[in-house]
């Protein structure tokens, strides 16, 4: 995987997953026939989703695997006020997974796409399944929405902007990835490719209101502060005035203070099983 500094985006990663939390629960419920022993999460993170499975499954042995130690150490403290246990792993996603033991639910979020051969990548997860196991891949969906189209100030359609500069730096992240090879993204046929049938997917919704909870904004200020970094020098003047704006918590049309502040997202979980009994 690419060289990314994970444990500086520790924060965020965390608020991000306990605002997107909902389209989790759901796809969890997706699952809810398994009676697994073993879970693995691969590139876990700080251990939302873990910490989650576990609460939904309480009888299975739940392991947080990540190449990255600080965040695995937000999942032991997570998992401790939670009430649940959760292993963690330090594992690089893919190279590191030998020797972990098959498991009967593999849950991985978000992670294959940081990957330069996703199709390899998929076949490793895959390789991690007990016979009858379930892989659980988080691909794809609709961008996040915040606020409305037109903000009262600045060129209407920031959003807009935004997504396909996010595109774009997407586009050239996978294209830098080291031994990137283009692939047909979809993922059912990526996990029939992987040898595992069932395969399907859903998407789940994410819907949190204006306005917007403490946590859930915070997590779009920590957002919106890392597209104003990134993006600063392909957006419009104009925009990055606006963006300024937005982020001054000073300012009442600012994101900490205005109340049409709402968070809109779509998620896509794909499922595969591994033949077997």
């Amino acid at each position: 995987m690419k060289d990314v500094d994970w444990a500086a985006m520790a924060d965020m990663l965390e608020r991000e997953g306990e605002t997107h939390d909902p389209y989790v629960r759901e796809a969890i419920g997706e699952l809810e026939h398994l009676a697994p022993q073993r879970i693995l999460d691969i590139g876990s993170g700080p251990g939302v989703v873990a910490c989650l499975l576990a609460a939904a499954f309480p009888k299975a042995e739940v392991t947080a695997v990540d190449g990255t130690p600080e965040l695995l150490a937000r999942a032991e403290r997570r998992a401790e006020r939670s009430g649940v246990e959760v292993r963690t792993r330090v594992a690089e996603f893919p190279a590191g997974l030998d020797g972990l033991e098959p498991a009967d639910l593999v849950w991985s979020g978000q992670v294959v796409h940081h990957v330069g051969d996703q199709q390899a990548a998929l076949d490793r997860l895959a390789g991690l399944l007990a016979p009858g196991g379930v892989l659980t891949i988080v691909e794809g969906g609709l961008p996040e929405r915040w606020l409305p189209r037109d903000l009262g100030f600045g060129r209407p359609g920031l959003q807009t902007r935004l997504d396909a500069a996010t595109a774009d730096r997407f586009a050239q992240m996978r294209a830098e990835q080291p031994g990137s090879v283009r692939v047909l993204e979809d993922w059912p046929g990526m996990l029939r490719a992987a040898g595992l049938t069932d395969a399907r997917s859903k998407t789940f919704l994410v819907d949190r209101p204006a306005p917007l909870a403490d946590g859930p904004r915070r997590y779009v200020r920590r957002l919106l502060e890392r597209q104003r970094g990134a993006f600063a020098e392909v957006l419009d003047p104009e925009d990055v005035v606006t963006l300024d704006r937005l982020l001054d918590p000073a300012d009442p049309a600012g994101i900490d203070r205005r109340q049409d502040l709402f968070l809109l997202t779509a998620k896509t979980v794909h499922f595969g099983r591994r033949p077997g009994s």
